[in-house]
C-alpha cells in the first residue's frame, strides 16, 4: 500500500511563512511527479505547484514568487515552502504524486489526507 502523508499545516499571520511536508511510503518503485493542491471552503480544488521527476517547476500565477515546491527523491519526499502569506492562501493542502508501485503495470495517482492552512489577517 502507498501512503501519502502531510504535514506542516497550522495557524500563521499574514506576510509569515510555512513550510509543508509529504512523506510518501510503501512498496514504491518509482515516483514521477509531485504536486499540492489546495482546496478552499466551497471552492474547488487547485493546483498550486508541480514537480516532475525530471526536474522543472511550475506553479499558480497567484503563488508565483512566493512559494517554492521541491522534492528530496532519496527519501521520498515533497515539500512546499510558502512565504509572504496571505488570507486568500487559507485552504487544505494536498500533496499527490503519481507513483508506480510493486504489483502494479501502471503509476497510479495517490493523495494525501491534507492539512489545514489558516493566514489570519
Amino acid at each position: 500500500q502507498v501512503q501519502l502523508v502531510e504535514s506542516g499545516g497550522g495557524l500563521v499571520q499574514t506576510g509569515g511563512s510555512l513550510r509543508l511536508s509529504c512523506a510518501a511510503s510503501g512498496n514504491i518503485l518509482d515516483i514521477n511527479t509531485m504536486a499540492w493542491y489546495r482546496q478552499a471552503p466551497q471552492k474547488q480544488r487547485e493546483l498550486v505547484a508541480v514537480i516532475p521527476s525530471g526536474g522543472g517547476t511550475d506553479y499558480a500565477d497567484s503563488v508565483k514568487g512566493r512559494f517554492t515546491i521541491s522534492r528530496d527523491n532519496a527519501k521520498k519526499m515533497l515539500y512546499l515552502q510558502m512565504d509572504s502569506l496571505k488570507p486568500e492562501d487559507t485552504a487544505v493542502y494536498y500533496c499527490n504524486a503519481l507513483i508506480l508501485s510493486s504489483g502494479r503495470r501502471y503509476p497510479g495517482s495517490y493523495w494525501g489526507q491534507g492539512t489545514q492552512v489558516t493566514v489570519s489577517a
